[in-house]
């Protein structure tokens, strides 16, 4: 069964957290509340989060050093940054949000539909990269298998799929979901054919 993906919601004020999770809480999505950059950063320690919604004008960090930090990060970089602002719609703020790795940027009143579209689609990214990485670790766990039983020519046969694997970010996921699948499909197959492999083999 499928987990529910993180959505991590970051505002200094209690009341906006309760009007976010209020508007997401329909999409059944796990939500986490931070009250701060800091805090943010901690749970990012720990949770693998989808999308992350970050207020702009916080005390101490603001959303635009939390973001930076973020970025930084090996772990947390590619996570998408969705901007929430009071500030009313100046140019450069929104700039220095794209700027510091935002993937949208939306000022405070917004309408609630487009905030649950936006994060919506970016949970069905994180969704499908997720299924992507699991297939391309099951090709893995299937060669090495082979490998140890000394069935090289079976590892070869979907050694391309898997090296297409390896470069999922930025390429048609739902093109190489479909190879993905039909590679495993192919080694089950092929699999039927051969003696099983010897019992104690390792890597």
């Amino acid at each position: 069964m499928r987990r529910a993906a993180k959505i991590l919601m970051v505002d200094d004020r209690p009341e906006n957290l309760l009007a976010l999770e209020a508007i997401l809480q329909g999409l059944g999505h796990e939500l986490i509340k931070a009250t701060s950059g800091e805090e943010a950063l901690k749970c990012l320690l720990t949770d693998d989060v989808a999308v992350l919604l970050l207020d702009v004008q916080m005390p101490g960090m603001d959303g635009f050093e939390t973001a930076a930090h973020v970025k930084r990060r090996e772990k947390t970089r590619d996570i998408p940054i969705l901007f929430l602002t009071a500030i009313d719609g100046e140019a450069h703020q929104a700039f220095r949000g794209y700027a510091a790795g935002a993937v949208d940027y939306l000022s405070k009143p917004f309408d609630p539909w487009v905030l649950k579209a936006k994060v919506g689609v970016f949970v069905e990214l994180y969704e499908r990269r997720t299924e992507l990485t699991s297939q391309a670790d099951e090709l893995r766990r299937q060669l090495a298998r082979y490998d140890a039983a000394g069935l090289g020519e079976l590892g070869d046969s979907v050694g391309e799929a898997l090296r297409r694997a390896r470069g999922l970010v930025g390429s048609d996921d739902a093109g190489v979901l479909a190879a993905l699948d039909e590679a495993l499909a192919t080694v089950d197959r092929m699999a039927a054919t051969l003696p099983a492999p010897t019992p104690g083999l390792t890597r």
